[in-house]
């Protein structure tokens, strides 16, 4: 698989793991405290090929999304479910520890966040279907996440999200209705 785009990651090991996963090029930003040098850097990989921002599932992965995202407009946005980011020995977190199959499927299905942000889904329509503010509503999220291929989010990132990538209100019900079945199931 050859991704055309530059993937942004966070060190080495993550692009030693995407380089054995799909042919591509990437852009380090070597942790959280990304510099101007890396931005300026991703901005003219975005005017070129493209960028794909590939962080791992965590807080400080989430914060390097939010700052390229803030300064890189147009960026594509890929994300790996947590438990898929896992160590093998159960310590540490990060794109580096996924299967090959797990990196290529989050690639596959990258995303482009909207500019213009139509709100089809409120904040009522998730309180109500059990995403924020109740019992279980974390692991509803989750499920949500993976489901829409937008990530996990506590409750106030998934209300932006869900409009950030223009998600439509038919397919929300269709991915409720998945958790909810899920629910059910267990």
């Amino acid at each position: 698989m050859r991704i055309k785009e530059f993937i942004v990651v966070e060190g080495k090991d993550d692009t030693t793991a995407i380089k054995r996963a799909v042919v591509a090029d990437t852009i380090e930003t070597n942790g959280s405290a990304i510099n101007q040098e890396t931005i300026e850097k991703i901005k003219r990989a975005q005017e070129t090929r493209g960028v794909i921002i590939f962080t791992d599932p965590d807080y400080p992965g989430e914060k390097i999304r939010k700052t390229i995202a803030e300064q890189v407009p147009g960026a594509k946005h890929a994300f790996l479910p947590k438990e898929a980011a896992i160590a093998k020995n159960g310590k540490g977190l990060g794109v580096e520890h996924a299967q090959l199959e797990a990196i290529r499927d989050a690639l596959k299905d990258a995303q482009m966040m909207s500019e213009t942000i139509n709100e089809e889904i409120t904040q009522e329509d998730l309180i109500t279907a059990g995403l924020i503010g109740g019992a279980g509503s974390k692991d509803r999220r989750i499920l949500l996440g993976k489901l829409l291929k937008i990530g996990y989010t506590n409750g106030k990132q998934l209300y932006k999200r869900l409009m950030m990538f223009q998600i439509t209100r038919q397919e929300f019900a269709e991915a409720l209705a998945v958790v909810i079945q899920e629910e059910k199931n267990e």
